[in-house]
């Protein structure tokens, strides 16, 4: 926590609000429903069933004994799953003041939902875009909302090839490639893409709001940097990443989901002259492959016809 413990410190109350976060049993989506918490947000944990839900939601209340937590379930790579929580919580509140689209996988190997997407694509963009057009009418409802994804530093790497049409289409299981879980191949260019996709979503969000006139509501997009989290416990990274602290990997986020300065159509996360990996949230300045037109309307076109849902803004 080099840096977490000065940085929360200037993070503002948000007692009445509520927050929907996808991905909180563990790691940075733990620590921001912790932090979002003792600030006096009420938390809405969006998670796969599992004992794991059960446990985090244990420690959540010892930690926080005032907080306000409710867990929704919700399974990223089953669209069905997706829809019966935004139902949920559209039974519960008329309101929502923040989607933090946390949730993500990283180097699975080349296999299919059962709606036929690349695991990894569903999982960290597609599903969080379904969630995003079943819950915009909560957010737009909001004084003032915000629609936070959370995407990587591996969006660099596609930087030769800009968004890939097949990423989004039902060609999960034929996309090549199962090599070792290392840096490099197949496995780490398909969770390039869709962390690039979120990226592009929240670049392509930010338009759409803004030309319908919806100021209010603001859409941001973070990265964590290289933060030590589950996310790498099936990979042998062996001495190649020097990780900075989960809590440190937050910044970012809670930057975009909070910060006082936080302005749409921006993307938060460590970005300083020596490293892109670890230090502070600042602004990072869009890269010409994030911001693409042609990417922008690509993905919305294929996000919709994969999810079957349309984003209206």
């Amino acid at each position: 926590m080099k840096l977490f413990n000065e940085f929360k410190k200037d993070l503002p109350s948000v007692k009445g609000k509520v927050f929907a976060i996808t991905g909180t049993t563990s790691g940075t989506g733990f620590i921001v429903a912790k932090t979002v918490a003792e600030l006096g947000g009420e938390v809405l944990l969006l998670n796969r069933p599992s004992p794991r839900v059960d446990a985090a939601m244990e420690k959540l209340r010892t930690e926080v004994p005032n907080g306000k937590f409710i867990n929704v379930a919700c399974d990223l790579q089953d669209f069905g799953s997706v829809r019966s929580a935004a139902a949920d919580i559209a039974s519960r509140y008329d309101v929502l003041d923040c989607l933090a689209n946390n949730a993500g996988i990283m180097m699975w190997p080349d296999t299919a939902t059962k709606g036929g997407y690349d695991v990894q694509m569903q999982t960290n963009h597609l599903s969080h875009f379904l969630l995003t057009a079943l819950l915009f009418p909560l957010l737009r409802a909001a004084p003032e909302a915000r629609i936070v994804q959370h995407s990587s530093v591996a969006r660099y790497s596609t930087a030769n090839q800009g968004l890939e049409r097949k990423y989004f289409e039902q060609c999960g299981g034929n996309l090549g490639g199962d090599e070792p879980a290392g840096m490099q191949g197949p496995s780490m260019h398909r969770y390039a893409q869709t962390k690039l996709a979120n990226a592009v979503f929240g670049y392509a969000l930010h338009d759409k709001c803004q030309a319908a006139g919806l100021t209010h509501i603001r859409s941001v997009i973070a990265h964590p940097g290289v933060s030590k989290t589950n996310l790498f416990d099936h990979m042998d990274v062996g001495g190649s990443l020097t990780f900075q602290s989960p809590e440190d990997g937050t910044m970012g986020l809670l930057t975009c989901m909070v910060g006082q300065k936080a302005e749409s159509g921006t993307l938060y996360g460590p970005n300083s002259p020596e490293s892109s990996w670890a230090g502070p949230a600042v602004e990072n300045p869009p890269k010409p492959y994030e911001i693409d037109l042609k990417a922008k309307e690509m993905l919305w076109t294929l996000s919709e016809a994969a999810t079957g849902e349309t984003l209206k803004v």
